[in-house]
């Protein structure tokens, strides 16, 4: 049975284009051999040093009461006590509970560099690199107009990473409010944004961004 062919079929004069090689110009013998532990590795990181580590609670030296022994120690017949902020006692002080701490975890650049270009060299090869040829109005900030820019290009329905200018900002107001496009700059891509879109997209008049930001994985 022959294989199924998953790629994208856009429409005739379309506004679209796929990405190959000698767009990027890179030569067609650069290949992504890539470990699936390294890409594991590499996603660890990211989510690791991503969490901000600010869990706390308070333990019986914080909670907020005083120090005084709530009872004799004997005489009364009750168990003794000598604190209101012991952890077995209701709103005391919790044992070995949570605190701050930053934990970071490193990786080398060549490991980086690896995954993000095998990354790349996977959509080139599955035709999910898109340049749109088109130019949007002075000053007209539409999100009908980006809708109807995907529409044409058929990819209104699929999820969308999409790579803008930092200046741009008419384009990333445009685009800010659908919800099948994830919008990034172009240096803010990392493994774990990038391998979840189906389609990484970008305007064609801003190509010069788009090589610069794929050469420095090679």
């Amino acid at each position: 049975m022959a294989k199924k062919n998953t790629a994208q079929q856009l429409p005739e004069a379309s506004v679209a284009h796929f990405v190959t090689h000698n767009d990027v110009q890179w030569s067609s013998d650069v290949v992504g051999d890539l470990a699936p532990s390294s890409f594991a590795v590499y996603i660890r990181v990211l989510r690791q040093n991503w969490r901000q580590g600010t869990v706390a609670c308070k333990g019986r030296a914080d909670v907020s009461y005083s120090t005084r022994k709530p009872w004799k120690q004997k005489g009364t017949g009750r168990a003794r006590a000598g604190s209101l902020r012991s952890p077995i006692w209701r709103k005391g002080g919790v044992t070995f509970g949570p605190q701050p701490r930053t934990q970071t975890l490193k990786v080398s650049q060549s490991l980086k560099k690896n995954v993000l270009k095998a990354l790349f060299l996977n959509k080139l090869k599955q035709q999910r690199v898109i340049a749109l040829d088109h130019a949007f109005g002075d000053d007209v900030i539409k999100t009908s107009a980006a809708f109807n820019l995907l529409k044409q290009a058929g990819l209104h329905t699929a999820k969308i990473i999409l790579l803008v200018a930092t200046h741009d900002y008419q384009m990333q107001l445009s685009f800010a409010n659908l919800p099948n496009v994830k919008m990034y700059l172009f240096d803010q891509p990392n493994a774990y944004t990038l391998s979840h879109g189906d389609y990484w997209v970008y305007l064609k008049k801003d190509s010069d961004s788009f090589k610069q930001m794929v050469d420095a994985w090679l």
